[in-house]
C-alpha cells in the first residue's frame, strides 16, 4: 500500500483555484504594534456598534470587513511615521515599533481581531428579556460569566473539529474568498488593463458609490427599506396590507432598496454559491406564498385570530399574550396564573418557521451523512495518521508549528468548569442545573461538525435555536431563564465555534501562522 502523502498544486474548487494564492513567505512578521493597536482597536469598534444597531427591527451589522478596509490608510500611516527603532536589540526579547512596511498578514491579524469583536453577544438576548420582557433584574456576575462563557466556550469546540472543517480543501467557505480578494486588491500592485479598471480602482469605485448611495436609505428617504407599493392602493384594507406589507406581511410585490435590509439576517447574497441562493429562494417561495397563506386563509388552530406574520405570543382572542402574569415571584411559571390566563398562540409564520427549525436540523444530519459521510469518516481517521491527502495551501501551512490539541482542550474544560460553577452558585438566577450545562454541550457537540460542512459549503446556517429551547423546555418546564442559558450554551457555543473556524481558514488561505491565528483569537 502506498503510504506516501498525495500532494496536489490545484485546489478540487474553482473558485478557490482562481482567488487564493499558492505562495507564502513565512519571514513576514505578524506580531507588530500595528497589527495589535489597529486590531483591537476594532474589535472594541466594532463590537459596540454591533450590539448597539442590533435592537433594530432590521439590524445594521457592520462586518470585519469594514474594518479590513478602514486599516489600510491608517497602517500605511503607522509604517510612515512609526519610530523604526529597534528596543533590547541582541536579547531575545528585542522589538520594533515599525518592522517595515505594512504588510498582508498582519492586516489578515487586524482583520481577525475585528472580526472576534464583530458579532454581538447573543447572551445580552437573555438580560433583554428578564428585564423588558419580566421586568426583573439580573446581577452583574452571573450576566458577566454567562457572556463570558457562551463566548469562548465555541474555542474548544473549533479546535477538535479544524481537522474536518479547516484543512480539507472541500470545505472552502465561501465568504472568506470576499476577503481573499479584497487582501490581494488592496495589496498587491496591479497595471490597468487598457481602456479598463484594475481591482483596486474597482472597488474604490464601488465604496464611494455604495457609501453615497446608503445616505438615502438610511436618512433622507428610509422608506426605500421596504416599498410596498400594493399597500399604497388600498392603505386601509387589511387583506391588501397582509398581502403587500414588507415588514407586517407576506411582501408581495415589496422592494427592498436598502442593503441593510438584504443583508440584516441571511448575509451577503453576493458569497454565497448560486445553488444555495437559488435553494434559499425556491424555499423562501413556497413558504412564504404557498404554505403560511394557506395555513392563515384556511384558518388553521384559529389562525385569522392573529397576525398572519408576527413574532409576538397571543391569547386566544388575539390579544398579546401578559407573559409576567404567569411568573411568580421565584421566576418561576405559576401554573395556576397560566390555567387562568390560558394556552399562548402564536402567528401563522411563526408556528411554521419552528416547525421548519425541527426539519431543517433533521436534513442536515442526514444530508452530511448522505454526502460527507465517507470522507468524515477518512478524516477523522487521518488525525491518527501523520501521511495523508493534502492541497497546495495546506501543504504550505505545514511550514509554521501547529497548535496543540490540548490548548483547546484547556479552554474547553475550564469554560464548561466555570458554567457548572456559576449555575450550581447562582442558581436562583440562572435557573439551570449542571445536567443542563452537560446536555447543551452535547447537543452543541454533535451538531458542529454537520452544520459547519454545510456553512464551509453553501455560506448557510442553519441555527440550534428552536431544538434547544425545545428540549430544555420539556425535560425542565416552568423555568424561562434556564431556557434562555441553555439555549445560549447550545445554540452560540457552536455559532462561535464556526466563526472562529471561518478565521482559522481565513487564516489558512492567507498562510497565517496558526499559533499566531489562536493568540488573536
Amino acid at each position: 500500500m502506498d503510504t506516501m502523502t498525495d500532494y496536489s498544486d490545484e485546489c478540487p474548487i474553482k473558485q478557490v483555484e482562481v482567488t487564493v494564492p499558492k505562495t507564502d513567505d513565512p519571514t513576514v512578521p505578524v506580531y507588530t504594534f500595528r497589527m495589535w493597536f489597529l486590531g483591537i482597536t476594532a474589535c472594541l469598534l466594532l463590537s459596540f456598534v454591533n450590539q448597539f444597531f442590533w435592537y433594530r427591527s432590521e439590524p445594521l451589522v457592520i462586518g470585519s470587513i469594514s474594518a479590513q478596509i478602514a486599516v489600510v490608510p491608517l497602517g500605511h500611516l503607522m509604517a510612515r511615521i512609526l519610530t523604526k527603532r529597534v528596543f533590547l536589540q541582541g536579547t531575545r526579547f528585542e522589538f520594533s515599533l515599525n518592522p517595515g512596511p505594512f504588510n498582508m498578514k498582519e492586516h489578515v491579524m487586524i482583520t481577525m481581531l475585528a472580526n472576534a469583536g464583530a458579532g454581538s453577544v447573543y447572551a445580552t438576548h437573555i438580560l433583554s428579556a428578564v428585564k423588558l420582557y419580566y421586568k426583573k433584574s439580573f446581577g452583574f456576575l452571573p450576566a458577566f460569566i454567562v457572556m463570558m462563557t457562551s463566548q469562548l466556550l465555541g474555542y474548544g469546540w473549533a479546535g477538535i473539529f479544524r481537522k474536518h472543517l479547516v484543512e480539507p480543501a472541500e470545505m472552502w467557505w465561501p465568504s472568506n474568498l470576499v476577503q481573499v480578494s479584497l487582501f490581494r486588491a488592496l495589496h498587491e500592485k496591479e497595471t490597468r488593463p487598457k481602456g479598463g479598471t484594475s481591482r483596486t480602482q474597482f472597488f474604490l469605485i464601488a465604496l464611494v458609490c455604495s457609501f453615497a448611495y446608503y445616505i438615502f436609505p438610511g436618512y433622507i428617504f428610509q422608506m426605500l427599506t421596504s416599498l410596498s407599493w400594493i399597500c399604497w392602493l388600498a392603505p386601509k384594507s387589511v387583506l391588501v396590507q397582509q398581502l403587500g406589507s414588507g415588514l407586517q406581511g407576506l411582501g408581495i410585490g415589496s422592494i427592498g432598496l436598502d442593503w441593510s435590509t438584504i443583508s440584516s439576517y441571511l448575509g451577503s447574497p453576493l458569497a454565497s454559491p448560486w445553488f444555495a441562493s437559488a435553494n434559499a429562494a425556491v424555499g423562501f417561495f413556497l413558504m412564504m406564498y404557498v404554505i403560511v397563506p394557506l395555513g392563515y386563509w384556511l384558518n388553521i388552530y384559529n389562525a385569522k385570530n392573529f397576525p398572519i406574520y408576527s413574532s409576538n405570543l397571543f391569547q386566544f382572542d388575539g390579544s398579546k399574550y401578559n407573559t409576567t402574569a404567569i411568573i411568580n415571584s421565584n421566576f418561576n411559571l405559576d401554573k395556576a396564573a397560566y390555567n387562568e390566563s390560558g394556552p399562548l398562540y402564536l402567528s401563522t409564520l411563526f408556528a411554521f418557521t419552528y416547525g421548519l427549525g425541527f426539519a431543517t436540523l433533521s436534513a442536515t444530519l442526514v444530508h452530511v451523512l448522505l454526502f460527507n459521510g465517507r470522507d468524515l469518516w477518512r478524516q477523522t481517521k487521518s488525525v491518527f495518521k501523520p501521511n495523508t491527502k493534502m492541497d497546495v495551501h495546506t501543504r504550505l501551512m505545514k511550514a509554521y508549528k501547529q497548535v496543540p490539541m490540548w490548548w483547546f482542550l484547556i479552554i474547553l474544560v475550564i469554560n464548561i468548569a466555570v458554567i457548572l460553577f456559576a449555575c450550581m452558585h447562582y442558581e436562583s438566577a440562572l435557573q439551570l442545573p449542571w445536567w443542563g450545562v452537560l446536555l447543551s454541550c452535547a447537543i452543541a457537540l454533535i451538531y458542529t461538525l454537520p452544520i459547519g460542512i454545510i456553512v464551509a459549503t453553501t455560506n448557510q446556517q442553519p441555527g440550534l435555536n428552536i431544538i434547544t429551547e425545545y428540549i430544555i423546555g420539556y425535560v425542565y418546564p416552568g423555568r424561562p431563564v434556564a431556557n434562555m442559558c441553555f439555549k445560549v450554551y447550545g445554540y452560540i457555543s457552536m455559532t462561535q465555534a464556526l466563526t472562529f473556524i471561518s478565521d482559522f481558514k481565513l487564516g489558512h488561505y492567507m498562510k497565517i501562522p496558526p499559533r499566531a491565528m489562536f493568540c488573536v483569537q
